[in-house]
């Protein structure tokens, strides 16, 4: 077994131990001089780090849109992908969601692909304990089909539904034809 694949699924008990007892190297003072978009943008972070609530996440579908790839090319995919991971998440005044996360799944071709990221979400409010979201994610993943495994940046959209402590996400990969076109889907529960 190559030194890639005993190692890759090592990556969420290390990403849970991080979690639970890493602080941000630096401190919310630091927040204080650059542009008003940077404090601001750096407050919040420390905000959902500090304040917010212990989160784990479990990855679980990722549809290849049948209208861009034949059914050959489908059944050869990982529609399955298991993996989970930490973050935290913090709600504002305004109750909408901030997120950090980290996570590790089985992609398309059963290669392990971590991501760690920010996300944001408006949250509509369904009665008492239910909710809709929907915003963006923007981070930084690795895979094995792309640029050698080198980490590259992202950015996707973002929707879910929510009750109680409970979320169901689901994000849109773009692509062109026989590449992207995935919609992902992953579950969240708060503690």
């Amino acid at each position: 077994m190559s030194l890639k694949k005993r190692c890759f699924p090592l990556f969420p008990a290390l990403l849970a131990a991080a979690v639970s007892t890493a602080t941000l190297p630096v401190s919310a003072a630091s927040c204080t001089s650059g542009p008003g978009w940077f404090q601001s943008g750096c407050n919040r972070l420390h905000q959902v780090w500090d304040e917010g609530r212990t989160e784990m996440y479990v990855s679980g579908y990722a549809w290849h849109n049948r209208w861009t790839y034949t059914r050959e090319k489908v059944d050869t995919f990982r529609e399955v992908a298991w993996g989970g991971g930490l973050g935290k998440g913090f709600h504002d005044e305004d109750g909408d969601w901030h997120g950090l996360y980290a996570m590790a799944f089985l992609d398309s071709h059963s290669d392990w692909q971590p991501i760690a990221g920010y996300a944001f979400q408006k949250i509509g409010r369904i009665g008492e304990n239910g909710r809709v979201g929907a915003g963006y994610t923007v981070f930084l993943t690795s895979r094995s089909d792309m640029f050698g495994r080198a980490p590259f940046p992202g950015a996707l959209p973002l929707v879910s539904v929510g009750y109680r402590k409970a979320d169901l996400y689901a994000t849109y990969i773009p692509g062109a034809s026989g590449a992207g076109n995935v919609l992902f889907m992953f579950g969240k529960v708060a503690f």
